[in-house]
């Protein structure tokens, strides 16, 4: 029977030992080691063996034993002693020490564990696609349970790995397979984009659900970009009622920033332009878009993701003209269309007039070949002498590296435009034309600090080489000028101006008095 003991306690450590009466005296039967919450208890029985067991908060974690063998480890006098005084703590715990080094098993092999977090699911959409099915066939064609009821399935289904499945089934009814078609062996709804009425207000509705099932879970905004991309290379799959469908909605969900212009790059595949389907489909998007939003939000837009310059791309390489470009879409009643695809052509080809005429400056070819080339393509691009006279001041102005220093940049551009002013002047044949170039002096001026004060040397020089007209000038002076630096040029001006409206007095005198 045991009987309880005393604590003996050194820096680290108490000992609690537990004895009993044997034929061989007093035997310690119990010794255990405690520290904080971890307690080592050694149970040695009368000397046929010994085991060892280690506890956390009362429960057995490990458990070994030993035979009679392994006994001799341990001081003779723990065994037979009748005081707990007499026992030698730190020769037990180092020698309990050193045999459990000797004793440690070999490991014979490596067994690796993998967490939880890092085993990857099984990709199968067959059951994610049951749970969508039935409960859009549940819902019916009630769109605002529908958005409940997916807002809700959010948090049991994964729509961030199944968000392709997600968007299939919302749009054709079934999971797609590739080229547009429904897959035979899953399971459908007859609830569905594809199937709802052709009219712009169901769209409108649709275009709802899917911008609140977006605006609730955000992740799923790139996953929805990439499905209607893959949506518009189906085109040729899907019936010609499901194309206008697509198309209205893709309109609308444009207009209201839910996706970027850049999926139109998808209409410009060879296949579906070759057929006709990219540009019947576009006739569709923007008329919903135009009518959600006004030309210049959708030339905005264009602009933004540099579609702007592509729409011709919607037609083959043999019609893919301006002049047929516009016919179309103005015969499809978006006129607006018409007119910014072709102002977006004139501004291609004024950039690729103007980088064109850089180089024959650069290279010094004759004024008298430049200006024969420049009326050519001004009149191949119906660009007029207004545009063309801005064009060439530009590239006068960008020929040169001006110097940093304003006393010295005067003198400069007096020197450079006197070469260039009968380019100048072979495009300035209309005081509409003289105004223009009047007010892009005014306006580079004001844009380069260094030419502030050049303004009316430059006015001057052209004036005296018959690049610019008494009129034009004092028609700028009095009412046509801009409000950039308007004060500091008008000042400049003033004495010029006072000259030419006493030189033209004079004149007038002088032709009465011949008369």
């Amino acid at each position: 029977m045991l009987r309880g003991g005393r604590f003996v306690r050194n820096s680290k450590y108490y000992y609690k030992f537990l004895h009993t009466d044997s034929p061989r005296g007093r035997e310690i039967v119990h010794i255990e080691r405690i520290r904080r919450r971890r307690s080592l208890h050694c149970i040695v029985t009368d000397g046929c063996c010994i085991a060892v067991a280690l506890f956390y908060r009362h429960r057995v974690s490990v458990l070994c034993s030993w035979g009679v063998s392994a006994i001799s480890f341990l001081s003779p006098s723990l065994f037979f002693v009748g005081s707990p005084t007499v026992f030698d703590q730190h020769s037990f715990r180092a020698s309990f020490m050193n045999n459990q080094k000797q004793q440690k098993p070999t490991l014979t092999g490596q067994r690796f564990k993998t967490r939880k977090r890092d085993e990857k699911e099984r990709f199968d959409p067959s059951q994610f696609q049951e749970s969508i099915v039935q409960g859009l066939n549940q819902t019916g064609t009630d769109l605002e349970a529908v958005a409940k009821f997916l807002d809700a399935s959010g948090a049991k289904l994964d729509y961030r790995r199944y968000a392709e499945t997600l968007f299939d089934i919302l749009v054709a009814g079934g999971m797609l397979a590739p080229g547009g078609t429904l897959s035979d062996d899953m399971t459908r709804t007859e609830f569905c984009l594809f199937t709802a009425q052709e009219d712009l207000e169901t769209m409108q509705a649709y275009a709802q659900v899917f911008n609140k099932l977006i605006r609730r879970y955000k992740y799923l905004e790139k996953g929805f970009e990439d499905e209607i991309k893959k949506l518009l290379l189906f085109l040729k799959g899907f019936t010609e009622s499901e194309r206008n469908k697509l198309a209205m909605l893709t309109g609308i969900l444009l207009a209201n920033g839910s996706i970027s212009a850049s999926i139109l790059s998808s209409l410009f595949n060879e296949n579906l332009v070759k057929e006709g389907v990219s540009a019947a489909f576009a006739v569709k998007l923007f008329k919903s878009w135009i009518n959600e939003k006004d030309i210049n939000s959708v030339a905005a837009s264009l602009r933004k993701v540099g579609m702007d310059n592509r729409l011709m791309e919607l037609f083959p390489a043999n019609k893919r003209s301006c002049d047929h470009f516009s016919k179309y879409f103005t015969d499809a009643g978006l006129k607006e269309l018409s007119d910014f695809a072709r102002n977006q052509q004139s501004i291609g080809a004024r950039k690729e007039l103007q980088k064109e005429l850089q180089e024959q400056m650069s290279r010094g070819d004759a004024f008298k070949d430049i200006v024969v080339y420049v009326k050519e393509e001004m009149k191949k691009s119906s660009i007029s002498e207004q545009t063309m006279v801005g064009i060439v001041w530009s590239s006068v102005m960008s020929s040169v590296e001006w110097n940093k220093k304003e006393e010295l940049v005067t003198e400069q551009a007096i020197k450079h435009l006197k070469q260039y002013s009968p380019l100048l002047k072979a495009f300035t044949s209309q005081g509409l034309s003289e105004l223009t170039l009047l007010l892009k002096i005014q306006e580079y001026c004001y844009d380069n600090i260094h030419f502030m004060k050049a303004f009316q040397k430059i006015v001057v020089l052209l004036y005296k080489a018959d690049v610019l007209s008494e009129e034009a000038i004092l028609k700028w002076y009095t009412d046509a000028h801009i409000p950039k630096g308007k004060s500091v040029f008008l000042e400049q001006m003033k004495k010029f101006v006072e000259w030419l409206k006493n030189a033209e007095e004079e004149s007038e005198s002088e032709e009465e008095e011949g008369d």
